[in-house]
């Protein structure tokens, strides 16, 4: 995980300074909206106690809205709201693997961005924080129950949007988050245990979709 966060975050530093060169393409817009159909993986690892093994996630296809407000032609600043369900695994486990149901995340992040004018391809990168919130837990058949703290993270993007007209153009974008959150999950009645995990979930977010300027 360490390499890969300095990997991007030179490939942010390289990006914002290459973009100083680009030429303008200013169409006045301070408001931009876009709608993406996303799909979200997790890159997950776990350090259980007591009975070790580690986790899975699954995999989540879902809609995302994304709000972009420019300050000028390069600058903006982007709050992405989505949600997804995800299933839940403790996998070789000394109690074997544990199925734990499933949860909802909503993940809310907001990014400032770099936009590289002049042109009908327009990229950009960003980096910035996203908070994390798990509700609608379902605990499965085995924990009696499981909870998941709130988790406060960074994240890092990179996408190109086509401009198709002066308002409206497609969008492909690519976000890794890094977050993490602390679970306990109570198994009482089956292993008469109560037991503790530092779960990374990093997912990263992969979408496509279509936006409009106002």
């Amino acid at each position: 995980m360490r390499k890969t966060l300095l990997f991007l975050l030179a490939v942010l530093v390289t990006g914002i300074t290459v973009a100083q060169d680009a030429t303008s393409n200013d169409s006045g817009s301070k408001w931009q909206f876009r709608l993406r159909g996303i799909v979200v993986t997790p890159d997950e690892s776990a350090d259980i106690e007591a009975i070790g093994g580690d986790a899975s996630i699954s995999t989540a296809f879902v809609p995302e809205l994304d709000i972009t407000y420019f300050f000028d032609e390069n600058w903006s600043v982007e709050l992405i709201l989505a949600t997804a369900k995800h299933d839940v695994e403790a996998v070789g486990t000394a109690a074997g693997d544990i199925d734990l149901g499933e949860v909802w995340l909503l993940p809310p992040t907001l990014t400032g961005q770099y936009h590289f004018t002049g042109g009908n391809l327009v990229p950009y990168v960003g980096a910035g924080v996203n908070l994390t919130l798990f509700y609608g837990v379902d605990e499965g058949p085995i924990a009696d129950d499981v909870d998941y703290d709130t988790s406060l993270g960074f994240a890092l993007q990179g996408g190109v949007d086509f401009m198709l007209n002066d308002k409206w153009f497609l969008n492909v974008d690519v976000k890794k988050l890094f977050l993490s959150t602390d679970a306990t999950v109570d198994a009482t009645t089956a292993l008469n245990a109560t037991v503790d995990a530092d779960v990374d979930i990093d997912p990263w977010i992969i979408g496509f979709g279509v936006g409009v300027k106002l």
